[in-house]
């Protein structure tokens, strides 16, 4: 029995996704959100505006976050879509809304 390791090369449609420093995974459907803010109120502002991106991709996206009170400055929010096109939809998309 012979075991072939393959190594992968860089096709010019694959390059393109390589020089944006994204790959495509299965099941790689989870984008992690960090906002930073003061106070509750601010930080659930941010957190709509990730929220509203998120539901332009695609409406049936889950979303969990790190509970937050008054003092808090930091939220951290996991939002899961149905494949993993629409987390990088997301993640490049979203570049326009980090501070």
């Amino acid at each position: 029995m012979t075991i072939e390791k393959e190594e992968y090369q860089v096709c010019e449609a694959c390059g393109v996704s390589g020089e944006l420093g994204f790959i495509i995974k299965e099941n790689d459907d989870t984008a992690d959100v960090q906002i930073f803010a003061h106070g509750k109120d601010a930080l659930e502002v941010e957190l709509a505006n990730y929220l509203a991106l998120a539901k332009e991709v695609n409406a049936n996206y889950k979303v969990e976050t790190t509970p937050v009170d008054e003092n808090s400055t930091e939220l951290t929010a996991r939002i899961q879509f149905e494949c993993s096109a629409e987390k990088l939809i997301f993640e490049l998309r979203s570049r326009s809304l980090a501070k």
